[in-house]
């Protein structure tokens, strides 16, 4: 099949090679020239496991192209997937704007019969919106909308898009030929990869991503909440997990895992945007309404622990490893590990930080952080060691290269990912979230 994919950062590239290594044939279309230029010579906009490797694969093959022609791109695509990664501000608000923006630049070039697939993270009923304004510009053109909710992983993108639970897929129940003509499409496109699809309507497809992420946000912040408990009353909320996982109701595979606050803006996106829908509809969320709350102050709990292990931060060193959004990834935007080495820099702090992604940091963080070489670098003179982001590189590093590097050995890390390391070292003042003792 001949697909034209719109939007190229993680969700479009990623969608890109993945259809190219499974047999179609994809033209990339966007309009940031310097986008296009770096894919041209198979380099992706930031990093992704494997994701250069599958770029340049397709490339070589003749079955990936790149372009900012949009005519040249949707000429003789059979389905346009539209792929934006929406963006949001730091409210969570997300900029719905930029995307209508852009599909619209698309309908000049669309033929009698294409069929657009959104897979972008919009509000519900921006699919019917989308439909509204191509009928009005085009009365006697008919073309038809389908919405494919993104469930992409930052880190396991790959494995997750040629490997899928499912796909959602949400079509119009319309009576004539061109309805099943787009659920063939649509199956065909998926084909390489799962014959699992979950048939519905649109704006349920639309809902399903909502609803989704707005369930692995409450759980996140139940969980920490929870955790947070523990923390008082001496219990472990680990061994608590354990406990809720092993219920037949729960389940092993439950977001349940106390630690840090959830970030980046995907979670938090459609928590808003189903609060919106209340608001619009008159329609209480009072649960929902407090996630975001919850979360916010669970992000503050390694200010907490460090002001309580350390008092004052002025003029200390405080050692961060890991700097990106999540391991897997070079993402520094909306990383709460770049917010917290903000709050210590402000704190009058020096902060010393590591991250194996990231190479140099931009002017605004590089004024704030210092950027080692390596993590026992980042570890001199520091008085404290925050573990912010979970790179395997750091579990390689034994108890004492960590210790003989410290000026005390105060350890922060919320994910517990050090603990088999460091978390029952006598040595250590360790402390992580939901453990009852330190």
């Amino acid at each position: 099949m001949k697909v034209c994919v719109v939007g190229l950062w993680h969700l479009g590239t990623v969608t890109a090679a993945c259809l190219a290594a499974g047999g179609h044939t994809v033209a990339g279309l966007d309009f940031d020239s310097s986008t296009i230029e770096s894919l041209q010579t198979g380099l992706p906009p930031l990093f992704e496991p494997g994701l250069e490797e599958l770029v340049k694969r397709g490339l070589s093959e003749g079955t990936l192209s790149f372009t900012t022609d949009v005519a040249q791109a949707t000429r003789e695509a059979e389905l346009i997937w539209v792929a934006y990664d929406t963006p949001v501000d730091e409210e969570d608000q997300a900029d719905v704007g930029f995307v209508l923006e852009r599909v619209t630049k698309l309908f000049p070039h669309t033929s009698a019969g294409t069929l657009i697939l959104i897979s972008s993270q919009l509000p519900v009923g921006t699919t019917r919106r989308l439909e509204q304004m191509y009928a009005s510009a085009y009365p006697q053109k008919k073309i038809s909308f389908a919405y494919s909710p993104e469930n992409l992983r930052l880190g396991k993108a790959i494995e997750v898009f040629t490997e899928p639970d499912r796909v959602v897929v949400g079509l119009r129940d319309s009576k004539d030929s061109s309805a099943a003509a787009d659920r063939e499409r649509i199956a065909e496109l998926f084909g390489p990869f799962t014959a699992a699809i979950e048939w519905m309507s649109v704006e349920s497809a639309e809902m399903t991503k909502h609803a989704l992420n707005a369930f692995l946000a409450t759980s996140v912040t139940f969980i920490n909440e929870v955790a947070a408990l523990c923390e008082q009353v001496g219990a472990d909320a680990k061994e608590v997990e354990r406990g809720l996982k092993t219920e037949a109701r729960i389940g092993p595979k439950a977001y349940l895992g106390a630690g840090a606050a959830f970030a980046g803006g995907t979670l938090a996106r459609d928590v808003a945007f189903l609060e919106q829908v209340g608001a619009a509809k008159n329609q209480p969320t009072h649960l929902l309404s407090a996630v975001r709350a919850s979360n916010d102050n669970h992000r503050k709990w390694i200010h907490r622990k460090l002001e309580m292990l350390l008092g004052e931060l002025r003029n200390r060193t405080i050692a961060v490893w890991g700097l990106t959004y999540k391991p897997g990834t070079s993402t520094l935007r909306r990383s709460s590990s770049v917010e917290l080495c903000e709050w210590l820099h402000d704190e009058g702090a020096r902060v010393q930080a590591h991250d194996p992604a990231i190479q140099a940091l931009p002017d605004n963080l590089a004024q704030k952080i210092v950027l080692c070489e390596t993590p026992v670098a980042a570890l001199e003179d520091a008085v404290a060691l925050v573990l912010a982001t979970g790179w395997p590189d750091y579990k390689a590093l034994a108890a004492e290269a960590i210790l003989s590097a410290m000026r005390e050995p105060v350890v922060v890390d919320p994910n517990r990912f050090l603990e088999s390391t460091l978390g029952n070292d006598p040595r250590v003042r360790y402390t992580a979230v939901g453990r009852g003792r330190l």
